[in-house]
């Protein structure tokens, strides 16, 4: 700064005290710390010229120790005692190089004298107090004036001190010292005090910590600069952090958001660098995922606040395998589907046939068991009312969800009533939005619940018209600013917050990899012995099955999020099939669900005992199926 003098770094720290802190400097030149020590243990260091530092605190760290003769360098620690017994020893004597004569005292060449005081007088000339020392141990001690001119030279003296002792005295670290009885370096030293410092700078978050040894110039600027206010970045998860009295407030943006592909929405984009915003408030809403469908060619996705008010209805969902089936059943009991493809027997594998149109509705899932011999007459009536199929866990099949529900919902009821995936359509619009971005889409599927900490946020320009920024899934660092409020005191804006967020398919992978970890697969079928399997049995299909076999297959596969509720974020895996005690030793192999049919069937009304013939080392498994 114009007209401070510059001071090496070094030398600036060696003159303060702890008493004079806080002090504000400004670098003026330097070399820049890129790497060593420091940014290994997390203090990494760069200075720029025109960079303020304020020194909250100083360490004595080490003593550096400069050769008289040559310059080299070289640190000590602060608690270094020596190679083996040297003691550091001080040089204060003087010697006079020639006869001289102070008042009325005569000093012959060669006479030594020693520095005691310096003795300051008003309206008189400094004088340094010295003591004499003559023959026989004669002392004597005399005034010299500052201004008084002669040749000296230094000389040893006896005395002693630690480096420690030496850092603590300013008058003794600018004298020269040696070791005594030194092997390594007897020649004379410049010690000099290496402090570790901390200090705040302008845009960095946390304490900066550097050695004073740094080669930085630099310039206190303490009085001129007092009303400096070093700004301190945030991230968007710390400001949420935040007291509630930060808010409402304006804040700037540091630096560019940095999740840019997860989001689609229309702010994004104006989130630029040095843009303000206002942060009306902080909180933690409650949001759902949705989806389109996945056979359309572009699938999009959206974040949707519980507040939404439009109206939705249920679709029929669509699964793929009877283990999505039992995923389903287990947390809506009574579960009703309509087969939408054929399904061949494969008698060895217990696969039974199915046909298109056929509906089935999940009556348990249990272990199978052996069928017993006798039966009474009333046994086999109530047994002739149903037919009862059994369908292994890892069979693949097409069903479709049939539904008698023809209500309208709000977003909030569907989480009360229904779990997680589920099929809707909205049918009745969300009035309070311009435009409403999931009216008319013929079939949405809420994926997800969770609970999101939001910032809520508008740009300057356009106090009332906010957006919810989720804090977790958006990176940005601002920081908040003494502006005013684009409005009168006390009189906010009444806020139009959007509810709508299109978000990224890397946003939906991103929150499934989150949140299924644990998630547990499908059981696997058993592998196939081609020397004891006998080829698949095909059964007759009807008309209307053929037919429906050459329209293709039109089916949506569906997502294993069905233990999903509004009210948990990440879904635990999938419950595992019951298991008996009484049946322990039976393979997994035998797990199934027992589906009850209500459709045409193919087979006129009997009852009858099946065996299916497995693997030798499977063993026999007899199960019994009602057919109506």
């Amino acid at each position: 700064m114009a007209g401070a003098t510059a001071l090496p770094l070094q030398e600036f720290i060696a003159s303060l005290d702890d008493t004079c802190l806080p002090k504000l400097l400004q670098v003026c030149s330097g070399v820049y710390f890129q790497g060593s020590i420091y940014e290994i243990s997390g203090s990494e260091v760069c200075f720029s010229t025109g960079d303020l530092i304020k020194v909250t605190k100083i360490e004595l760290l080490s003593v550096s120790c400069q050769d008289v003769a040559n310059n080299e360098t070289f640190e000590l620690p602060i608690s270094h005692t020596g190679w083996s017994r040297e003691i550091l020893v001080r040089m204060v004597k003087s010697i006079f190089h020639s006869k001289m004569t102070i008042g009325n005292l005569a000093l012959g060449a060669g006479t030594a004298l020693t520095v005691l005081s310096v003795e300051k007088h008003k309206d008189q000339e400094d004088q340094v107090r010295c003591l004499i020392r003559g023959q026989q141990e004669a002392s004597a001690e005399v005034c010299i004036p500052v201004s008084f001119r002669g040749e000296f030279y230094e000389c040893e003296s006896e005395e002693r001190f630690t480096l420690r002792e030496i850092m603590s005295s300013s008058s003794l670290r600018s004298r020269r010292f040696r070791f005594v009885n030194a092997t390594k370096c007897d020649r004379p030293l410049m010690l000099s005090p290496v402090y570790h410092v901390q200090a705040v700078m302008n845009l960095r978050k946390n304490v900066v910590k550097f050695p004073s040894s740094l080669e930085v110039d630099v310039v206190d600027v303490t009085e001129l600069c007092k009303d400096v206010h070093f700004i301190v970045p945030l991230s968007l998860s710390e400001v949420h952090s935040e007291p509630n009295k930060s808010f409402p407030g304006v804040v700037e943006i540091i630096e560019d958001p940095e999740t840019r592909s997860l989001f689609k929405c229309s702010w994004l984009p104006e989130l630029r660098k040095n843009e303000h915003l206002i942060f009306h408030k902080k909180g933690t809403s409650p949001m759902i995922l949705l989806s389109t469908l996945k056979s359309r060619k572009t699938p999009q996705y959206f974040l949707v606040s519980q507040q939404y008010g439009g109206r939705f209805r249920r679709r029929p969902r669509e699964f793929n395998s009877v283990y999505e089936l039992y995923v389903a059943s287990i947390h809506a009991p009574g579960l009703k589907v309509s087969v939408t493809r054929n399904c061949e027997e494969v008698e060895e594998e217990g696969l039974p046939a199915l046909s298109v149109g056929e509906q089935l509705e999940v009556v348990r899932c249990d272990r199978m068991v052996l069928p017993c011999e006798g039966k009474d007459e009333d046994q086999v009536k109530r047994e002739d009312e149903k037919e009862e199929i059994i369908m292994p866990l890892y069979m693949e099949g097409h069903f479709v969800e049939v539904l008698s529900d023809n209500r309208k919902y709000k977003l909030s009821d569907l989480g009360k009533e229904f779990s997680l995936p589920l099929d809707v359509k909205v049918v009745g619009r969300d009035t309070e939005l311009e435009k409403d971005p999931l009216y008319g889409f013929s079939c949405l599927r809420i994926e997800a619940a969770m609970l999101e900490p939001t910032i809520q946020a508008s740009f300057v320009h356009k106090p009332e018209y906010c957006f919810e920024i989720p804090t977790q899934w958006l990176s940005m660092s601002v920081y908040f600013t003494t502006d005013p409020l684009p409005w009168p005191k006390d009189q906010p804006p009444t806020c139009q917050v959007e509810r709508v967020t299109e978000v990224a398919d890397t946003f939906f992978y991103e929150f499934r990899k989150r949140g299924n970890s644990d998630a547990e697969p499908p059981p696997r079928p058993p592998k196939r012995n081609m020397s004891f399997s006998a080829p698949p049995k095909k059964t007759k299909k009807s008309k209307k099955a053929n037919k429906s076999k050459h329209q293709g297959d039109k089916s949506v596969p569906t997502k294993q999020f069905s233990d999903l509720t509004l009210n948990n974020k990440k879904r635990p895996p999938a419950p595992p099939p019951p298991v008996s005690d009484s049946f322990h030793a039976c393979i997994t192999f035998s797990k199934a669900i027992i589906i009850k049919a209500k459709a045409q069937l193919r087979l006129s009304r009997f009852s009858c005992h099946v065996r299916f013939l497995l693997k030798p080392h499977y063993g026999e498994t007899n199960i019994q199926i009602l057919i109506m």
